[in-house]
C-alpha cells in the first residue's frame, strides 16, 4: 500500500516554501539522496536522485535503532518482557563468573535509554567478539546504571538478543506480522551479528517510504491505517527524555534535548531517529509533520542543518501564504525531477586514448589487498577485473563509456561484505586518465577509481565519499605485465 500523494498547499504550506528548502539544500551541497514529507498522512512533496531508486532500499545505520525500541515496545504490550526486568535474568548462561552491583542492577529501561553506566565507547571491545551477550555482559560497568548517559550500540543489540530469548524467534520474524506487514514493508534485510542474532543497533536496510510509514505510525501514537501496532503508552515513554544527552550536543541543538528509547528529542516537541551518514525520520507531533530522508554526509553536522532547514522552511512556514500561486507547483516538481546526483554527465570521448583491451597490470601493495586490474574492451564497453591476493577472489564489473551500467557487487553493508546493486560510470577526462565510479544505491557508498596511464607505467587512486574505515583514500602504482588478445 502506497502513501497517497497531495499538494503542500491542502496542508498549509506553499510549494513556495518547499522550493525555498529545495533550493538551499542544493545551494549547501548537502547530499541527500531521497526526501519524503509526510502531512496528515499524506505525501506533498517527495524526491529521488538518480541513480537511486524510489523502491529501492538503504541502509540506515543506526536509525534501525528505533525499530528495535519499537519492538521492545510490542513484546512489552504483550507481555514478553517488562522494562524493569534485569538483564542478567535473560541469560543464565552467558554471565560472567563474578556479577557486579552495577550489572545487577542494569534493566531493559537502562538498554533503550542508553544509560547502561558503562563509562566508555565499548563498540570495539564487543565487535572483535563472537559472542556478542558473552562479552557485553563481561564489561566492566563502573557507573550505576541511570546515572550516565552514553550513546550504546551494543545496548541496542542487547534488546534485540533478549527478544530473540523470549520471543523464541528472530527480531524479523517477530516484526513481521507485527509491524512490517501491518504497514506494507516487503520482509527487510537486516544484518545479524557472528552468531546469527539481528544486530538491533545497525544493519537495517528499508525504502524512504517505509521509513515515512514508520514515522506516520509513530505520529499517530502507535496506530496505522487503523490498526493498532504498538501501545500509545509505550509511544509516550520512547518519545519523551529519559536521558540527558546534553554533554554530547557539541553545539548542536538537536542533540541536547534529551534521549529516549531509542529516539533523539528534538526542539519544538519533535523527535527523530537517525543514522549515520544522514538516515532521518523526523517527526513533528504539533504540526502533524513527517520527514523520511537518506542521504550521505560525511559525517553528522550536515544532518544539523538539514534540520535547521525543515525548521525554518517548513516546520515555519506552516500557515502562511498557504494558496497557491500559478505554476508555482508545476516548477516544484519541475525541481524534484532535474535533482540529480553528483555523478558527472558522460563527456565525449577525447582522441588518442590508449586502447587498454587485455592490458593486465600487476598493482602494488594496498591495504585492499588489490593484486590486478584486467581490461577487456569491446567498443563503448569496458570490463573491469579486480583480482586480489592469494587468489581469493576476483570480480568483473562492467562500464559504459556514455551512460551508466547496472550490475552487482560485493560490497560492505553496515558489518560485513554484502552482494548489492551498484551503478558504473566511466569518463577520459582527458586521453590518459580514466575514472570509474561505482555508486552502491543502498548505501550512501560511492566509490572513484583514476587510472593515469603513462607508457607501462599505472597510476591509481582510489576514493571513498564515506567510510567507518579509516582508509578512505589510497595512492597505488602498478605496472603493465602482458597484453592479451
Amino acid at each position: 500500500m502506497q502513501i497517497k500523494k497531495d499538494i503542500p498547499e491542502n496542508h498549509g504550506l506553499s510549494s513556495q516554501a518547499v522550493l525555498d528548502f529545495f533550493a538551499h539544500i542544493e545551494h549547501l551541497g548537502l547530499k541527500v539522496g531521497s526526501f519524503m514529507l509526510l502531512q496528515n498522512g499524506k505525501a506533498t512533496a517527495r524526491f529521488c536522485r538518480k541513480p537511486y531508486r524510489e523502491d529501492g532500499v538503504q541502509l540506515l545505520f543506526s536509525l534501525s535503532k528505533s525499530f528495535t525500541s519499537i519492538a521492545a515496545g510490542i513484546a512489552r504490550d504483550s507481555g514478553l518482557l517488562d522494562l524493569n526486568d534485569k538483564v542478567i535474568s535473560f541469560f543464565p548462561d552467558k554471565l560472567p563468573e563474578r556479577i557486579s552491583d552495577n550489572l545487577e542492577k542494569m534493566t531493559v529501561h537502562h538498554l533503550l535509554s542508553m544509560n547502561t553506566g558503562h563509562h566508555e565507547n565499548i563498540y570495539g571491545a564487543v565487535a572483535k567478539e563472537e559472542d556478542w551477550v558473552k562479552a557485553f555482559l563481561s564489561l566492566d560497568v563502573r557507573r550505576e546504571p541511570g546515572s550516565f548517559y552514553l550513546y550504546n550500540t551494543h545496548a541496542t543489540y542487547m534488546v534485540s538478543a533478549i527478544i530473540e530469548r523470549v520471543a523464541g524467534q528472530s527480531l524479523v520474524d517477530f516484526l513481521m506480522p507485527r509491524l512490517f506487514e501491518p504497514l506494507g514493508i516487503p520482509r527487510p534485510s537486516w544484518e545479524t551479528c557472528p552468531k546469527g542474532t539481528i544486530a538491533g543497533g545497525m544493519g537495517l536496510s528499508l525504502a524512504t517510504e517505509s521509513i515515512a510509514k514508520f514515522g506516520q505510525m509513530l505520529l499517530d501514537k502507535g496506530m496505522y491505517d487503523g490498526r493498532r501496532i504498538v501501545s500509545e503508552s509505550y509511544i509516550e515513554l520512547a518519545t519523551r527524555k529519559q536521558s540527558d544527552n546534553r554533554s554530547t550536543a557539541a553545539g548542536r541543538p538537536d542533540w541536547g534535548q534529551g534521549y529516549g528509547y531509542q529516539f533523539h528529542m528534538c526542539r519544538r516537541g519533535a523527535f527523530r531517529g537517525d543514522g549515520a551518514f544522514g538516515q532521518l525520520c523526523f517527526v513533528a507531533p504539533r504540526e502533524k509533520i513527517v520527514i523520511a530522508a537518506t542521504s550521505s554526509f560525511t559525517d553528522m553536522k550536515p544532518l544539523q542543518t538539514l534540520l535547521d532547514l525543515i525548521y525554518e522552511h517548513i516546520l515555519d512556514k506552516l500557515d502562511k501564504h498557504s494558496s497557491m500561486l500559478p505554476d508555482e507547483h508545476a516548477e516544484l516538481e519541475q525541481r524534484i525531477s532535474s535533482m540529480m546526483s553528483p555523478v558527472a554527465e558522460a563527456q565525449p570521448l577525447p582522441e588518442n586514448t590508449p586502447n587498454l583491451d587485455g592490458h593486465l597490470y600487476a598493482i602494488g601493495k594496498n591495504p585492499h589487498q588489490l593484486s590486478t586490474i584486467r581490461f577487456s574492451m569491446r567498443g563503448e564497453r569496458l570490463e573491469v577485473e579486480f583480482g586480489y591476493e592469494n587468489e581469493t577472489g576476483r570480480k568483473v564489473l562492467p562500464f559504459h563509456l556514455t551512460q551508466p551500467e547496472r550490475a552487482e557487487d560485493v560490497f560492505v553493508k553496515d558489518l560485513s561484505l554484502h552482494r548489492q546493486e551498484v551503478v558504473t560510470y566511466s569518463s577520459w577526462p582527458d586521453c590518459s586518465t580514466l575514472k570509474l565510479t561505482l555508486v552502491y544505491i543502498e548505501t550512501p557508498y560511492v566509490v572513484a577509481y583514476t587510472f593515469k596511464f603513462s607508457g607501462p607505467v599505472l597510476q591509481l587512486e582510489f576514493y571513498q565519499n564515506v567510510s567507518f574505515s579509516p582508509v578512505k583514500e589510497l595512492h597505488i602504482n602498478g605496472e603493465l605485465i602482458s597484453v592479451q588478445d
